[in-house]
C-alpha cells in the first residue's frame, strides 16, 4: 500500500495490520476526537499539532508517528466528524432519498461549522467520505441517469449545502438573537430600499404580515433552494425519459 498516503493507510487499517514495532500508544480515532474537540470550541484555528497533542498527553513529536502534517490532521478530522452517512430507504423515490442524505449532511455542518474553513484540496478517498459518496450516488438508482451525469448531480447538491452553510455559519442562531437580528434589518432596510430605487426589494417588504415566515428561516430558505435543485435533476431526468 505505498500508493497510500500513511493517513489514508491508517484509515482504512492497513498499516495496523503491516507495521512492525511496538503497539500504538493511541489510536488514529483518538487524534480525530482530541481535534474535533479543539475546532468544536474554538474554531478549525485552534487546532495545531501542538495542541492536539497536548490535549492527549503527548509531545508534538510523538503526534508526528501518526500524521505527517496538518493537512492530514484534516483528513483524519473529516472522516470522524461525519462518521458514516444515514441509512437510505431504496424503496423510496430518489428524492425523498437525496433530501435526507442532504440533510443529513447539512446537519453535519452545522453541528461542526469548521469543516467549511478547511480548503479542499483532493478528492475525498476516506472510508467514510466514499460512504456518503457512495450513498448519494446510490439514491439516484432506478432514475435514467448515466454514472457520469449521477456523480454530477451528487456534486450540485453537495456544492448547494455547502453554500448554503457557508453562509449562515456566523450567523446567530438563538432564536431570541435571529428575531432581534431580522426584525432591525427589515426596519433598516425599509429605510433604505425604496420602491423607486430598489422595486424588488421593497415589494419583498410589502406582502401581509401572515405571510412572513415565522419559523426557522434557515430551514425554510435550505428546503425551499434544496427544492429548486431537485427540480432541475428531475427536469434532466424527464428529458432523457421523454
Amino acid at each position: 500500500m505505498e500508493e497510500l498516503p500513511r493517513v489514508l493507510q491508517q484509515l482504512w487499517g492497513f498499516e495496523a495490520r503491516s507495521r512492525p514495532g511496538p503497539k500504538p500508544a493511541f489510536h488514529i480515532s483518538d487524534i480525530a476526537r482530541a481535534a474535533i474537540k479543539l475546532a468544536d470550541a474554538g474554531g478549525l484555528a485552534a487546532v495545531s499539532m501542538s495542541k492536539v497533542a497536548a490535549e492527549l498527553g503527548f509531545t508534538t513529536m510523538s503526534l508526528y508517528r501518526y500524521v505527517d502534517a496538518k493537512d492530514d490532521l484534516y483528513v483524519v478530522m473529516l472522516e470522524h466528524a461525519f462518521a458514516e452517512p444515514p441509512p437510505l430507504d431504496p424503496e423510496r423515490g430518489w428524492r425523498d432519498q437525496v433530501t435526507a442524505w442532504a440533510t443529513a449532511f447539512r446537519d453535519g455542518l452545522r453541528e461542526h461549522p469548521w469543516i467549511l474553513q478547511i480548503p479542499i484540496v483532493d478528492p475525498p478517498l476516506s472510508p467514510n467520505q466514499l460512504a456518503w459518496m457512495e450513498a448519494g450516488l446510490a439514491a439516484f438508482d432506478g432514475t435514467p441517469l448515466s454514472p457520469q451525469d449521477k456523480l454530477s448531480a451528487m456534486l450540485l447538491v453537495n456544492i448547494y449545502i455547502r453554500g448554503t452553510a457557508q453562509l449562515t455559519a456566523n450567523m446567530r442562531t438563538e432564536p431570541d438573537e435571529v428575531r432581534e437580528a431580522d426584525q432591525l434589518y427589515t426596519q433598516r432596510l425599509t429605510m433604505l430600499a425604496t420602491p423607486d430605487r430598489f422595486p424588488g426589494i421593497a415589494a419583498t417588504l410589502e406582502q401581509p404580515e401572515d405571510d412572513v415566515y415565522a419559523g426557522d428561516f434557515d430551514a425554510a430558505e435550505f428546503g425551499f433552494g434544496l427544492d429548486t435543485v431537485l427540480d432541475g435533476i428531475q427536469s434532466r431526468i424527464d428529458r432523457l425519459t421523454a
